[in-house]
């Protein structure tokens, strides 16, 4: 009795585990009109190649990041989705009437392993009609969805516009919204996802 009233009463530089920062969740945003009605046959981390069609619209890039719980610990088994518009704002869907350039895959899906870490080689997303250029992102685990949210484009002109960034706060904003930066194997965009799981 003595010994758990003593650990209860430790302060926090004693018992380490409890002094753990814990991350804020990434925020959710809408899943939108545009999530695929069918999910596509060819829907790989490589939304620039459609089956053997290679797709050579608009500036390419690497959107990669880790998946973790608020803990830091990588979620393993996890899936990440995500799914935009082409380089001329169109969506594979119905609701936009299936006017995507058809060598654009428009969606992929990969799985995470041990570190966390998931990686698409897509196009650096463009406006349409009243949106800020944007990504969709999904996380899965098992059959439970985890978190449905967007990624944009840093210092695009477009965001103070839209009416879905402009309902973030400051740091949902920051959370969001990531530089998309050259790098050796061309553009390149770093989205860490939070969950709760």
């Amino acid at each position: 009795m003595l010994a758990t009233a003593a650990t209860l009463a430790a302060p926090a530089w004693i018992t380490p585990a409890r002094a753990q920062t814990t991350l804020r969740p990434t925020p959710s945003q809408t899943e939108g009109p545009f999530y695929p009605v069918a999910l596509p046959a060819d829907s790989d981390f490589d939304l620039l190649r459609n089956g053997q069609v290679d797709y050579r619209q608009g500036e390419p890039a690497w959107v990669e990041g880790v998946v973790t719980d608020t803990r830091g610990t990588p979620v393993s088994g996890a899936s990440v989705e995500i799914w935009q518009c082409d380089h001329a704002g169109r969506y594979h869907h119905p609701g936009d009437g299936n006017r995507a350039d058809p060598a654009f895959q428009g969606f992929g899906q990969v799985s995470v392993g041990r570190d966390g870490r998931y990686r698409f080689r897509t196009l650096k997303p463009v406006p349409y009609s009243s949106r800020t250029p944007h990504i969709h992102v999904k996380v899965k685990l098992d059959r439970q969805t985890l978190l449905t949210t967007q990624m944009y484009v840093a210092g695009d002109p477009g965001n103070e516009r839209d009416f879905l960034w402009r309902r973030l706060d400051e740091r949902g904003r920051a959370a969001l919204t990531v530089p998309f930066t050259p790098g050796s194997d061309g553009l390149k965009a770093d989205f860490p996802i939070v969950v709760a799981a």
